[in-house]
């Protein structure tokens, strides 16, 4: 009824060519699964070949670097020819320069003192009014 599947695990090696998808996939700036399936990998079978061999794991840390840096450069050539965006983007993320945000408000208001006396006095007058209306009323009433 039921047949066997002869079933056996790829032996992956750090070849050239192997080193190169990773390096390739690492400098678009993939990660983790998708660099693995991008190199032509399962992802445990990637996770295993960087535990077998560091070199794998240096291959993606080189295409990263390497990305920055080329990236780094445009942006910098960028903002030295007088990009004011590229010369901003390059201050807010990685000088963690924020512009200085400045609110200012002008309000203009006369407060009358006569007239802000006789509020204040109108409001104690209402609770004045309430406590003598609380005194005056039985406790059978309550």
């Amino acid at each position: 009824m039921f047949e066997t599947l002869h079933y056996e695990p790829r032996q992956l090696q750090a070849t050239e060519a192997r080193l190169k998808a990773i390096y390739d996939a690492a400098y678009l700036g993939l990660k983790g699964d998708n660099l693995a399936i991008a190199a032509g990998m399962m992802p445990t079978e990637y996770r295993q070949l960087c535990q077998l061999d560091p070199v794998a794991e240096m291959a993606e840390l080189k295409g990263r670097a390497d990305s920055e840096l080329t990236n780094s450069r445009a942006l910098h050539a960028a903002a030295a020819s007088g990009d004011a965006k590229a010369a901003l983007a390059i201050l807010q993320h990685r000088h963690d320069w924020t512009a200085r945000q400045e609110v200012s408000v002008d309000v203009y208001q006369k407060i009358s003192i006569v007239q802000a006396l006789a509020d204040a006095t109108a409001r104690v007058i209402e609770v004045d009014y309430e406590r003598q209306h609380e005194r005056s009323i039985p406790i059978e009433q309550k």
